[in-house]
């Protein structure tokens, strides 16, 4: 009877602690599901658009833009509501929303002629259109007219403003670099060694060389702002709620939107071009507009040179812990001291990374490599090839005990039989203990991976930036230029989220950006699990 009742205790415990685990289990998942649908509820209406609404309040004044939210006055709830509204016209008021209480509001209505105008610079514009001008002329006056008129305008000045920029980045850029390169030859003949006769002749034909291309670049510059001057020369003038008036130039014009007039259909195809220019664009506004894309490309590009470091790396460390290293008291030291390198505050890893990757190693290439760039560095200053191998010592631990774990779970009776077969030791770890521990090394890989695309505090030391003028891949030679900085999407949501001037503005570009990274992350985290897999299934062992 005793032992009946002690088994009865122990089966209530069980079950207590496996509802424990279970419940356990759930919360975490509820908080998942909880924080993807915080994200998608407040990133995906980033691109919605909202109608137009115009206020009239007791004072007289008109206020036209977006209704963004609706709550009690705070301090007073018997006071009433006040709605928060996006007034934009930056350039006029200086704020993006204004708080305007229920109470203070005469009228309400949905202008049709309410235009919204999304610029390159100083954000939204809501206005009515009073005229084009060309120059000095007018073209067209009144507020259809001039809306017709834009409509028509407006496409050709966007395809005008994308072939300067294929100018500017091609043919124009193809010549500065080439007049950049012959002055650098230049400078290389003048810091080598005592000149003969025939560094003079290079000499004499690197300098016709320069001068011809520094006269095809005047010219060209001369054609580029020639190009400008014609992309400026159409203003069309808008009258804010206010009265105000403002000139814009038609070159400065993203779009140009009627949302009250608008169908479902025209804003379900303005959403869908809206996330397509943040998935495809370049950012603007000091991104607080437009598209991402630097930073997604930042970011892969970033894990991908990351992973091909770590992986051999902590692989190759794991190998020799495992298979042939004495165990000992050193052995036994250095799996502590790699333990204790997956709890060093990240930052610490980004100041190594500073001085020793880029002022010591970047340095010397430098110094010995492109000493005519000097004093401006070119490996010695932040770059994406250094981020990587911070960020890869960084998860290098991770990637060690993932693989040492998987090399453990390899039977033993797999290795005596190779050997018995007449394997040699390294043919047998080769073709038989890596095949069957892979699964194991690319779970270590897969948790770098995510914990590499998170990062950000070693990367604003050695190479990440606000704004990256130009990506490390594009067709000039070499092609792939690892000494430039880069985005991270990380980064991107830190600038925005807490450095940005309006804060309320910026709040779902920050929920937009978050739940992007963690598509990102997933997505290259899927592609290392379906691998996995298949290695799972093609050696599968009671290892894997």
């Amino acid at each position: 009877m005793p032992q009946r009742r002690g088994r009865r205790r122990r089966d209530l415990l069980g079950e207590g602690l496996t509802a424990l685990c279970g419940g356990a289990l759930a919360f975490n998942l509820l908080l998942v599901v909880a924080l993807l649908v915080i994200l998608i509820a407040n990133g995906t209406g980033l691109f919605w658009q909202r109608d137009l609404v115009q206020l009239s309040l007791d004072d007289g004044t008109q206020v036209l833009g977006e209704l963004h939210g609706r709550e009690p006055i705070p301090g007073d709830a018997a006071s009433g509501f006040r709605v928060r509204i996006k007034t934009g016209n930056r350039d006029l008021g200086g704020a993006d929303f204004r708080w305007i209480d229920e109470s203070a509001i005469r009228e309400r209505r949905r202008p049709q002629d309410a235009v919204l105008l999304e610029r390159r610079e100083w954000g939204p514009f809501f206005g009515i259109p009073v005229e084009l001008r060309h120059g000095d002329g007018r073209l067209v006056q009144g507020s259809e007219a001039t809306w017709q008129q834009l409509t028509e305008i407006l496409p050709r000045k966007l395809d005008e403003l994308a072939a300067l920029k294929k100018f500017d980045g091609g043919e124009l850029s193809d010549v500065n670099q080439e007049v950049e390169r012959l002055r650098l030859a230049q400078r290389r003949l003048t810091i080598g060694s005592a000149t003969d006769e025939a560094q003079a002749i290079e000499k004499r034909d690197l300098d016709a060389r320069l001068v011809d291309a520094t006269r095809r670049y005047e010219e060209l510059t001369q054609r580029l702002n020639a190009m400008r001057q014609a992309l400026q020369a159409q203003v069309v003038v808008f009258e804010a709620a206010g009265g105000a008036r403002r000139e814009i130039s038609v070159s400065q014009i993203v779009r140009a939107l009627r949302p009250n007039a608008m169908g479902l259909a025209g804003r379900a195809g303005l959403y869908l071009s809206r996330a397509r220019e943040f998935l495809t664009d370049d950012p603007r506004e000091s991104n607080t507009e437009g598209g991402i894309f630097p930073a997604i490309f930042g970011t892969v590009m970033m894990v991908f040179i990351m992973s091909i470091v770590v992986a051999p790396l902590g692989v190759l460390a794991a190998l020799y812990l495992r298979e042939y290293a004495k165990q000992g008291f050193l052995v036994r030291t250095v799996r502590i001291a790699v333990n204790n390198l997956a709890g060093v505050p990240s930052i610490v890893f980004g100041v190594f990374g500073l001085g020793f990757f880029v002022y010591l190693v970047g340095g010397s290439i430098d110094r010995f490599v492109y000493p005519e760039s000097l004093p401006t560095p070119t490996f010695g200053t932040g770059g994406i090839l250094w981020a990587s191998l911070t960020l890869a010592l960084l998860t290098v631990p991770v990637v060690i005990v993932a693989t040492e774990e998987g090399l453990a779970a390899v039977p033993r009776i797999t290795r005596e039989g190779s050997l018995a077969l007449g394997a040699t030791k390294f043919e047998t770890i080769w073709r038989v203990v890596l095949p069957a521990a892979a699964p194991g090394m690319l779970t270590g890989l897969i948790l770098a991976m995510a914990r590499a695309a998170g990062e950000v505090a070693p990367l604003m030391i050695v190479g990440m930036v606000k704004l990256a003028p130009t990506l490390p891949v594009d067709g000039i030679f070499p092609f792939v230029h690892l000494e430039r900085k880069f985005m991270h999407l990380g980064f991107h949501i830190y600038d925005v989220g807490f450095q940005s001037p309006n804060v309320e503005a910026t709040k779902p570009i920050v929920f937009a950006t978050a739940l992007l990274l963690i598509l990102v992350v997933t997505a290259m985290n899927l592609v290392a699990i379906a691998i996995r897999n298949h290695l799972r299934r093609k050696y599968a062992t009671s290892a894997v």
